[in-house]
Protein backbone atom coordinates (compact mmCIF):
# COMPACT_ATOMS: atom_id res chain seq x y z
CA UNK A 1 0.00 0.00 0.00
CA UNK A 2 1.24 3.48 -0.86
CA UNK A 3 1.80 6.01 1.92
CA UNK A 4 -0.52 8.38 0.09
CA UNK A 5 -3.38 5.91 0.55
CA UNK A 6 -2.87 5.63 4.32
CA UNK A 7 -5.78 7.45 5.98
CA UNK A 8 -4.73 7.11 9.62
CA UNK A 9 -2.19 9.04 11.65
CA UNK A 10 1.15 7.34 12.25
CA UNK A 11 3.66 8.23 14.96
CA UNK A 12 7.13 8.29 13.42
CA UNK A 13 9.12 9.52 16.40
CA UNK A 14 8.71 10.42 20.07
CA UNK A 15 11.39 12.19 22.12
CA UNK A 16 10.50 12.86 25.76
CA UNK A 17 12.75 15.91 26.13
CA UNK A 18 13.50 18.75 23.76
CA UNK A 19 14.52 22.36 24.44
CA UNK A 20 13.16 25.43 22.67
CA UNK A 21 15.07 28.70 22.17
CA UNK A 22 14.21 32.13 20.87
CA UNK A 23 16.63 32.89 18.09
CA UNK A 24 17.72 36.23 16.64
CA UNK A 25 16.58 37.02 13.11
CA UNK A 26 18.92 35.94 10.36
CA UNK A 27 20.66 38.96 8.89
CA UNK A 28 22.41 37.26 5.99
CA UNK A 29 22.20 34.16 3.81
CA UNK A 30 24.55 32.23 6.01
CA UNK A 31 23.06 29.47 8.13
CA UNK A 32 21.95 29.61 11.72
CA UNK A 33 24.51 29.16 14.50
CA UNK A 34 23.50 27.61 17.83
CA UNK A 35 26.38 29.36 19.58
CA UNK A 36 24.45 32.65 19.17
CA UNK A 37 21.57 31.32 21.26
CA UNK A 38 21.26 31.27 25.04
CA UNK A 39 21.85 27.53 25.30
CA UNK A 40 22.12 27.59 29.09
CA UNK A 41 18.67 29.19 29.47
CA UNK A 42 16.10 27.51 27.18
CA UNK A 43 12.73 29.26 26.91
CA UNK A 44 10.70 26.04 27.05
CA UNK A 45 11.18 22.28 27.38
CA UNK A 46 8.81 19.44 26.69
CA UNK A 47 8.08 16.47 24.43
CA UNK A 48 8.54 16.22 20.66
CA UNK A 49 6.47 14.00 18.38
CA UNK A 50 6.58 13.53 14.60
CA UNK A 51 3.24 12.48 13.11
CA UNK A 52 2.37 11.53 9.54
CA UNK A 53 -0.93 11.03 7.75
CA UNK A 54 -0.69 10.07 4.09
CA UNK A 55 1.89 12.45 2.57
CA UNK A 56 1.46 15.10 5.28
CA UNK A 57 3.94 15.36 8.15
CA UNK A 58 3.89 17.56 11.22
CA UNK A 59 6.25 18.14 14.15
CA UNK A 60 4.47 18.77 17.44
CA UNK A 61 5.92 20.22 20.62
CA UNK A 62 3.77 19.20 23.60
CA UNK A 63 3.78 19.43 27.35
CA UNK A 64 5.43 16.25 28.63
CA UNK A 65 2.86 15.81 31.43
CA UNK A 66 -0.49 16.99 30.06
CA UNK A 67 0.18 16.57 26.33
CA UNK A 68 -1.04 20.13 25.65
CA UNK A 69 0.16 21.46 22.31
CA UNK A 70 2.81 24.18 22.56
CA UNK A 71 3.67 24.61 18.86
CA UNK A 72 3.34 22.75 15.54
CA UNK A 73 5.54 22.71 12.46
CA UNK A 74 4.07 21.34 9.21
CA UNK A 75 6.75 19.92 6.92
CA UNK A 76 6.11 19.59 3.19
CA UNK A 77 9.62 18.51 2.22
CA UNK A 78 13.00 17.91 3.77
CA UNK A 79 15.46 19.52 3.76
CA UNK A 80 13.57 22.80 3.40
CA UNK A 81 12.96 26.06 5.18
CA UNK A 82 10.54 24.26 7.50
CA UNK A 83 13.41 22.41 9.20
CA UNK A 84 17.03 23.53 8.95
CA UNK A 85 20.17 22.27 10.66
CA UNK A 86 22.52 24.76 12.28
CA UNK A 87 26.02 25.10 10.92
CA UNK A 88 27.97 24.60 14.14
CA UNK A 89 26.27 21.61 15.84
CA UNK A 90 24.45 18.39 15.03
CA UNK A 91 22.12 18.61 18.06
CA UNK A 92 20.25 21.83 17.15
CA UNK A 93 17.73 22.73 14.45
CA UNK A 94 15.60 25.70 13.40
CA UNK A 95 11.93 24.95 12.67
CA UNK A 96 9.16 27.13 11.26
CA UNK A 97 6.11 26.86 13.52
CA UNK A 98 2.58 27.87 12.51
CA UNK A 99 -0.57 28.52 14.50
CA UNK A 100 -4.20 28.13 13.55
CA UNK A 101 -4.46 31.70 12.26
CA UNK A 102 -1.56 31.23 9.82
CA UNK A 103 1.09 33.15 11.73
CA UNK A 104 4.60 31.76 11.53
CA UNK A 105 7.76 32.05 13.58
CA UNK A 106 11.22 30.51 13.56
CA UNK A 107 12.41 28.91 16.77
CA UNK A 108 15.41 26.85 17.71
CA UNK A 109 15.17 23.35 19.17
CA UNK A 110 17.90 21.20 20.68
CA UNK A 111 18.48 17.73 22.12
CA UNK A 112 20.69 16.73 25.02
CA UNK A 113 21.86 13.53 23.36
CA UNK A 114 23.35 13.41 19.87
CA UNK A 115 21.51 10.13 19.17
CA UNK A 116 18.17 11.92 19.65
CA UNK A 117 19.03 14.48 16.99
CA UNK A 118 20.14 11.66 14.69
CA UNK A 119 16.78 9.89 15.11
CA UNK A 120 14.98 13.18 14.42
CA UNK A 121 16.90 13.67 11.20
CA UNK A 122 16.43 10.07 10.00
CA UNK A 123 12.67 10.07 10.68
CA UNK A 124 12.22 13.08 8.42
CA UNK A 125 14.45 11.69 5.68
CA UNK A 126 12.78 8.27 5.63
CA UNK A 127 9.27 9.68 5.31
CA UNK A 128 10.04 11.78 2.25
CA UNK A 129 12.22 9.08 0.72
CA UNK A 130 9.26 6.70 0.79
CA UNK A 131 7.02 9.34 -0.75
CA UNK A 132 9.49 9.80 -3.58
CA UNK A 133 9.56 6.06 -4.25
CA UNK A 134 5.76 5.96 -4.32
CA UNK A 135 5.73 8.74 -6.92
CA UNK A 136 8.24 6.89 -9.08
CA UNK A 137 6.24 3.69 -8.91
CA UNK A 138 3.03 5.52 -9.78
CA UNK A 139 4.66 6.88 -12.98
CA UNK A 140 5.63 3.43 -14.20
CA UNK A 141 3.22 1.69 -16.60
CA UNK A 142 1.23 -1.10 -15.02
CA UNK A 143 2.62 -4.57 -15.59
CA UNK A 144 0.66 -6.83 -17.91
CA UNK A 145 -1.02 -9.57 -16.02
CA UNK A 146 0.21 -12.96 -17.11
CA UNK A 147 -2.36 -15.34 -18.49
CA UNK A 148 -3.05 -18.15 -16.10
CA UNK A 149 -2.69 -21.67 -17.43
CA UNK A 150 -6.17 -23.19 -17.81
CA UNK A 151 -6.04 -26.90 -17.04
CA UNK A 152 -9.78 -27.45 -16.82
CA UNK A 153 -11.62 -29.73 -19.28
CA UNK A 154 -13.57 -28.09 -22.03
CA UNK A 155 -17.17 -29.11 -22.62
CA UNK A 156 -17.32 -32.57 -24.19
CA UNK A 157 -13.57 -33.13 -23.81
CA UNK A 158 -12.50 -36.56 -22.56
CA UNK A 159 -9.25 -38.14 -21.57
CA UNK A 160 -8.06 -41.71 -22.30
CA UNK A 161 -5.74 -43.59 -19.99
CA UNK A 162 -3.90 -46.72 -21.19
CA UNK A 163 -3.13 -49.19 -18.43
CA UNK A 164 -0.39 -51.66 -19.45
CA UNK A 165 -1.19 -55.45 -19.37
CA UNK A 166 0.93 -57.86 -17.41
CA UNK A 167 3.13 -60.11 -19.60
CA UNK A 168 2.19 -63.81 -19.81
CA UNK A 169 5.74 -64.87 -19.03
CA UNK A 170 5.78 -62.99 -15.79
CA UNK A 171 2.30 -64.19 -14.82
CA UNK A 172 2.67 -67.92 -15.66
CA UNK A 173 6.33 -68.60 -15.04
CA UNK A 174 7.20 -69.29 -11.47
CA UNK A 175 10.29 -70.52 -9.76
CA UNK A 176 9.89 -74.27 -8.88
CA UNK A 177 10.14 -74.99 -5.22
CA UNK A 178 12.40 -77.83 -4.05
CA UNK A 179 10.52 -81.07 -3.19
CA UNK A 180 11.22 -82.80 0.09
CA UNK A 181 13.17 -86.12 -0.19
CA UNK A 182 12.52 -89.46 1.52
CA UNK A 183 9.71 -89.74 3.95
CA UNK A 184 9.42 -86.07 4.45
CA UNK A 185 12.10 -85.94 7.12
CA UNK A 186 14.60 -83.16 6.74
CA UNK A 187 17.94 -84.08 5.20
CA UNK A 188 20.61 -84.33 7.86
CA UNK A 189 23.87 -82.77 7.00
CA UNK A 190 27.10 -84.73 7.76
CA UNK A 191 28.67 -83.87 11.07
CA UNK A 192 31.61 -81.51 11.04
CA UNK A 193 35.14 -82.85 11.38
CA UNK A 194 36.07 -83.78 14.92
CA UNK A 195 32.53 -84.81 15.94
CA UNK A 196 31.82 -88.02 17.91
CA UNK A 197 30.71 -90.00 14.85
CA UNK A 198 34.10 -89.57 13.18
CA UNK A 199 36.27 -90.25 16.19
CA UNK A 200 38.63 -93.31 16.11
CA UNK A 201 37.40 -96.52 17.88
CA UNK A 202 38.20 -96.81 21.55
CA UNK A 203 40.76 -99.24 22.96
CA UNK A 204 38.00 -101.63 24.12
CA UNK A 205 36.61 -101.89 20.63
CA UNK A 206 40.06 -102.58 19.24
CA UNK A 207 40.65 -105.41 21.79
CA UNK A 208 37.29 -107.04 20.95
CA UNK A 209 38.12 -106.95 17.28
CA UNK A 210 41.56 -108.48 17.84
CA UNK A 211 39.98 -111.36 19.87
CA UNK A 212 37.53 -112.10 17.10
CA UNK A 213 40.32 -112.21 14.55
CA UNK A 214 42.40 -114.55 16.74
CA UNK A 215 39.53 -116.99 17.24
CA UNK A 216 38.86 -117.05 13.53
CA UNK A 217 42.49 -117.74 12.76
CA UNK A 218 42.56 -120.57 15.35
CA UNK A 219 39.55 -122.29 13.84
CA UNK A 220 41.13 -122.09 10.44
CA UNK A 221 44.29 -123.64 11.77
CA UNK A 222 42.36 -126.59 13.33
CA UNK A 223 40.71 -127.24 10.05
CA UNK A 224 44.10 -127.58 8.44
CA UNK A 225 45.17 -130.39 10.92
CA UNK A 226 42.09 -132.56 10.32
Amino acid sequence: MSLVDVDYERVLLVKPEVFVYRIPPRTSNRGYRASEWKLDAPDWSGRLRILAKAEKLIIKLEDKNSGELFAACPVDSYPSSAVESVTDSARYFVINIKDGSGRTAFIGIGFVDRSDSFDFNVALQDHFRYLKKDEELAKQPPLETEKKLDLSFKEGQTIKINIGKKSETSSTTSVPRPKPTGSGMPVLLPPPPGSKSNRTPSSQTQQAASKTTTSTNSSNLLLDFE
